[in-house]
């Protein structure tokens, strides 16, 4: 698999409260903010790795998941799945204008694979 970029996704009960703890408490610099603006989720820079604290009431709440872009999410999805790999949802493209594709490793952890389409802001130069 030719890894893009990666983060690790947290999804807690509290989404605004674990923000502040991250941005405030822990001192993190915000890397970049989506969704709506009552409730965005937030993207902190860790170091060399991200982290992406998002979730609430109509999104996934609880646990821990990897975050993996990859060059093309369908032909992954169906190279892993011939692997035997449980794919727990095939991949589709998401409002915010992402495709995802999610597996789980051996012990139920979620990664999320994603390819960024050409048109999709995260592919323009922000300079």
């Amino acid at each position: 698999m030719d890894v893009l970029s990666s983060r690790v996704l947290l999804r807690p009960s509290d989404p605004a409260r674990s923000q502040a703890f991250y941005r405030d408490v822990l001192g993190l610099a915000v890397h970049r903010e989506f969704g709506p603006p009552d409730s965005p989720g937030v993207v902190f820079f860790l170091g060399n790795g991200l982290l992406e604290v998002s979730g609430g009431p109509d999104g996934p709440v609880g646990g821990l998941a990897l975050w993996l872009q990859v060059r093309d999410v369908a032909a992954e999805v169906a190279r892993l799945a011939a692997a035997r790999v449980p794919v727990v949802r095939e991949p589709r493209r998401e409002p915010w204008g992402l495709v995802e594709g999610w597996i789980t490793d051996p012990d139920g952890v979620r990664i999320v694979l994603v390819e960024v389409p050409p048109d999709h802001p995260l592919r323009r130069d922000q300079r």
